[in-house]
């Protein structure tokens, strides 16, 4: 089993900044990959960024490219989305995940093993 906890979240203005943190427990951290989903009221939950387990590569989807940065300490056993720019429809639940078959280019909710509860990220026009 692996515990996660998020936590960072909150209410920012459009343009402002956030970082995200994710607290790891329970198994070798460095043996996930990881990732970051979210999800808007009324949506499915989608994928936000991934990283493997080394740290490099990582991945983004489109909408958050140039503006949000996942990175991970697998000695505080802890991964970080750092989100810059933020946008009133960046708004939603933000989880992170830990898959442990995954690479930095798993994509699907499906593939990861363990989530995190979310945190609410708002951001205001």
């Amino acid at each position: 089993q692996v515990q996660l906890v998020e936590s960072g979240g909150g209410l920012v203005q459009a343009g402002g900044s956030l970082r995200l943190s994710c607290a790891a427990s329970g198994r070798i951290f460095s043996n996930y990959a990881m990732g970051w989903f979210r999800q808007a009221p009324g949506k499915q939950r989608a994928f936000v960024a991934s990283i493997s387990r080394s740290g490099q590569p990582t991945y983004y989807t489109n909408s958050v490219k140039g503006r949000f940065t996942i990175s991970r300490d697998n000695v505080k056993n802890t991964v970080y989305l750092q989100m810059n720019s933020l946008k009133p429809e960046d708004t939603a639940v933000y989880y992170c995940a830990a898959s442990e078959g995954g690479s930095a280019y798993t994509f699907g909710p499906h593939d990861y093993d363990y989530w995190g509860q979310g945190t609410q990220v708002t951001v205001s026009s």
